[in-house]
């Protein structure tokens, strides 16, 4: 069921503008589109926020949340559950009601380290070295490269205003046709071993955990009506 989605060399996963966070200072539920880079006219998926309007305001970034991920005509593949946090967060994988992997966030002062699990069997790490590095490897315990995700620059505006991040996931290029468009400006990544759908299901959890927890600079603390709690 899974596998139309994440069976695929790249993901492109790009947040939609939120103007009422923009124009108001008011927290929106998060959307994003996903898309194929060789494929990039239409999307191939979405990802749709769920979550309490009073307690997006109150807790922000920090706050409570689930994620639909559908395929292109809306039918959901599987979810992403976050609970509330204050030092690390977690965000969980299920699948028909059923937990089938986690992201955890491990703290350290600058860098940015996550442990990726499918049940309680560790596969894979991120250790972010932080601050200006946006390439977020997964690595297995041998150190060897599984996955990347690249969060992308979308440009001044798009940067200096909003909190519209892009985020490629590069699983592995398996397909040696000649590549057009987006697909093309992708570099290509030699992994040690293929992530299975599952891992990747828990890597894309990842992807929006890292858009919730480092790019979401236009939500901080508290309600956008008390100035003095509108940054983290």
């Amino acid at each position: 069921m899974i596998a139309p989605l994440l069976a695929r060399a790249n993901l492109l996963i790009a947040r939609d503008v939120e103007w009422a966070n923009l124009m108001f200072g008011f927290e929106q539920e998060n959307r994003y589109a996903i898309v194929d880079p060789s494929f990039s006219q239409t999307p191939v998926g979405f990802i749709r926020e769920q979550s309490n309007i009073f307690i997006r305001q109150l807790m922000r970034t920090r706050r409570h949340f689930i994620a639909l991920i559908t395929d292109s005509t809306g039918n959901e593949l599987f979810r992403v559950r976050r609970p509330p946090w204050l030092i690390n967060s977690t965000i969980y994988v299920e699948i028909d009601g059923k937990e089938m992997g986690v992201v955890h966030r491990r703290w350290h002062l600058w860098r940015r380290i996550y442990d990726l699990y499918l049940g309680t069997k560790q596969f894979a790490v991120v250790e972010n070295a932080g601050f200006w590095d946006w390439t977020f490897t997964l690595r297995d315990e041998n150190g060897k490269t599984l996955a990347e995700i690249d969060r992308d620059w979308r440009g001044f505006g798009f940067e200096m205003f909003t909190d519209a991040g892009q985020y490629v996931i590069r699983f592995g290029d398996i397909d040696s046709s000649i590549k057009t468009g987006l697909a093309a400006q992708i570099q290509e990544l030699d992994v040690s071993q293929p992530l299975t759908l599952l891992e990747r299901a828990v890597t894309v959890a990842l992807a929006v955990s890292l858009d919730n927890d480092y790019f979401s600079r236009h939500s901080g603390w508290g309600l956008p009506i008390i100035p003095f709690w509108g940054g983290e």
